[in-house]
C-alpha cells in the first residue's frame, strides 16, 4: 500500500512539473520580448512569439486527447514532453526571428499533447474524492505560473540572457519524463480502431484558419481585408465539413455525443464564455491604471497580482467544495464571484481607490480558481475511461478558444469605442493613433493639456463600456451554469448516459 502511494506521489510530481513548465511558457517569455527584438530587429513579429505557441497548442489539444483514448496516456505524454523540450532547446539556439517563431510553434505542438494528459492522468489514477482535491492543486499551478512567470522571465533575461528563458526548463522536463516513464503503469491498449485522419486534417486546417483570423483581425490585418474574409469563409467551410465527417466515422476525433451529456454541454458553454475574461482582465485593467489614472506599470502589475493569488486559493477550495456542495453550486459560486468583480469594474471612475481594484481582482481570481477546478472535474467524471482523454481535451481546448475569441472581440470593441469618442475631438486633430503617446511615459509628457484630457476621457469611456461587456459575459456564463446537474458527477452513471446518446 505504501509503495503504491509512493508511486502515485511520484507520478503526481511528474505531472505537476510538466504542467508548470507548459503553463509558464505562456508568461515567462513576455519580459524577454524587448531583448529578443533587440537581437533580431523584428519588432513587427514580436506578437507571433506568443501567438505561434498558443495557436499550435489550441489546435492540437483535442487531437491528442482523442489519440490518448486510442493508444493510452503514457505514450502521448512522453511524446508531447519530448517535443516540448526539443522546441525549448531549439528556441534557445535560434538565430533569427523566423526560426524562433517556428520553434515556438513546435513547443506549442508539444504542449498540445502534454497539457490535456496531465489532467487526464490525474483523472485516471485518483478516485472522485481524491481527484477533486488533486485537480484543485493542479489547477493552482496555472495561477502560480501566471504570477511567477513574468518575474522569473525578467530576472533571467536581465541576469543571464533571453535564451535561458527557454532552456532553463530542460532538467525539470527530463525529470518529469523520468517519473512518468518509470512509475505510470497502463494496460496495453488493444482496441482495433481506425484513426480519423480526415477529421484531424479538417479540424486542424479549419480551426487554425479561425484562430489565426481572430488573433490578427483588427490588429495586423483589417477586418475588411479580402485575405481575412477569405480565411474566415474557408474556416467555416472546413469546420462544417469536419462536423459532417465526425457524425459518420466510427472513431471520431471529437465525439459529438459528448455534447449530449448534460453537464459537459453546459460546462463547455460556461467555460467558453468565462475564459474570455481570463485573458481580458489582466490585459485591460492595466490600461485603466496607466492610461486613465496615470499610474505606473509597477502599480498596474501590483493591482492585478491578486488575480493569480486568488486563483491559487480558489482552485484548492473549489476541489474541496465540490465534494460537499456538488458541481452546480460550486460552479455558480465561482461564476458569481467573477460577476461581482466584473460588475465592480464597470462601476469604476477616474481616481477610484486602488484598494477597491485589489479587492475586485481578488474576487475574480478566486472565482477563476473555482471554475477551472470544477469544469475539469466535470469533464473527467461525466464519462468513463474510454472517453476521458477526449472530454478533458475538449475542456482545455474550450479554454484556449475562449481566450482567443475574447482577445479579438474585446480589442475590436475597445478600438471602435475609442475611435467613435475621438471623432470630432479638437477638429479632428486628435486620433486613435495618439493613444499610443498617452500610454508612453516619454511621448505622453509632450501632449498638450487639452489633448491629454481628450485621450484620457476617450480611454475611460471605452474601457468603461468594455467592463460592462465583461460583466454581461460573466452574467451569461452564470446563467448557463444553472443548467448543470446538482451533486458530484459519477463516471459510471454518466457513461450510461453517453452510450445512450451515441
Amino acid at each position: 500500500m505504501l509503495r503504491g502511494m509512493t508511486e502515485r506521489g511520484l507520478i503526481l510530481t511528474g505531472v505537476l512539473l510538466a504542467t508548470f513548465l507548459a503553463a509558464i511558457e505562456g508568461t515567462v517569455t513576455g519580459p524577454a520580448g524587448p531583448a529578443i527584438v533587440g537581437d533580431f530587429e523584428g519588432m513587427q513579429w514580436l506578437s507571433w512569439i506568443f501567438t505561434a505557441y498558443l495557436l499550435a497548442m489550441a489546435v492540437t489539444t483535442p487531437i491528442f486527447g482523442k489519440i490518448s483514448d486510442l493508444i493510452g496516456r503514457k505514450p502521448v505524454f512522453l511524446w508531447g514532453a519530448a517535443v516540448f523540450l526539443t522546441g525549448s532547446l531549439l528556441c534557445g539556439l535560434s538565430r533569427s526571428m523566423e526560426q524562433l517563431i517556428a520553434f515556438r510553434a513546435l513547443q506549442g505542438l508539444g504542449a498540445g499533447a502534454l497539457i490535456p494528459m496531465t489532467f487526464t492522468i490525474i483523472g485516471d489514477i485518483y478516485s472522485i474524492e481524491e481527484r477533486a482535491k488533486t485537480q484543485g492543486l493542479l489547477s493552482s499551478v496555472w495561477g502560480i505560473s501566471s504570477l511567477v512567470g513574468p518575474l522569473l522571465g525578467g530576472y533571467v533575461a536581465d541576469s543571464l540572457s533571453w535564451r535561458w528563458v527557454f532552456v532553463f526548463n530542460l532538467p525539470f522536463g527530463l525529470l518529469a519524463i523520468a517519473f512518468i516513464a518509470r512509475y505510470l503503469k497502463e494496460e496495453r491498449m488493444r482496441r482495433k480502431t481506425e484513426v480519423d485522419l480526415f477529421g484531424v486534417l479538417l479540424f486542424a486546417a479549419g480551426m487554425g484558419a479561425l484562430l489565426f483570423s481572430l488573433s490578427t483581425g483588427g490588429q495586423s490585418i483589417p477586418w475588411n481585408s479580402p485575405l481575412l474574409i477569405a480565411l474566415l469563409a474557408a474556416s467555416a467551410l472546413l469546420l462544417a465539413a469536419f462536423w459532417a465527417v465526425e457524425r459518420r466515422v466510427p472513431e471520431p476525433m471529437l465525439p459529438l455525443g459528448l455534447f449530449r451529456v448534460r453537464n459537459i454541454a453546459f460546462s463547455t458553454g460556461a467555460n467558453l464564455l468565462i475564459s474570455s475574461l481570463v485573458i481580458g482582465l489582466p490585459t485591460y485593467v492595466p490600461l485603466w491604471v496607466q492610461g486613465v489614472d496615470g499610474g505606473s506599470a509597477a502599480l498596474s502589475g501590483l493591482l492585478i497580482a491578486p488575480l493569480s493569488v486568488g486563483w491559487i486559493f480558489g482552485s484548492v477550495a473549489g476541489g474541496r467544495l465540490i465534494l460537499r456542495a456538488g458541481s452546480r453550486r460550486t460552479a455558480m459560486l465561482g461564476l458569481a464571484l467573477i460577476f461581482a468583480g466584473a460588475f465592480g469594474l464597470a462601476l469604476l471612475s477616474r481616481g477610484s481607490s486602488p484598494l477597491l481594484m485589489l479587492l475586485l481582482m481578488l474576487l475574480c481570481g478566486v472565482g477563476f480558481g473555482y471554475c477551472s477546478t470544477v469544469f475539469t472535474i466535470i469533464a473527467q467524471s461525466s464519462v468513463g475511461h474510454r472517453m476521458r482523454g477526449a472530454s478533458t481535451a475538449l475542456n482545455t481546448f474550450t479554454r484556449s478558444l475562449g481566450q482567443t475569441v475574447g482577445v479579438a472581440v474585446f480589442g475590436s470593441w475597445l478600438n471602435l469605442r475609442i475611435d467613435r469618442m475621438l471623432k470630432g475631438a479638437a477638429s479632428g486633430e486628435i486620433t486613435g493613433a495618439d493613444m499610443n503617446k498617452l500610454l508612453n511615459p516619454h511621448a505622453g509628457a509632450k501632449l498638450s493639456g487639452a489633448a491629454d484630457a481628450w485621450l484620457r476621457d476617450a480611454l475611460e469611456g471605452g474601457l468603461h463600456s468594455l467592463f460592462i461587456v465583461m460583466a454581461v459575459v460573466a452574467a451569461l456564463s452564470l446563467l448557463v451554469s444553472a443548467g448543470l446537474r446538482s451533486g458530484v458527477p459519477v463516471s459510471e452513471q454518466e457513461s450510461i448516459a453517453f452510450k445512450k446518446a451515441q
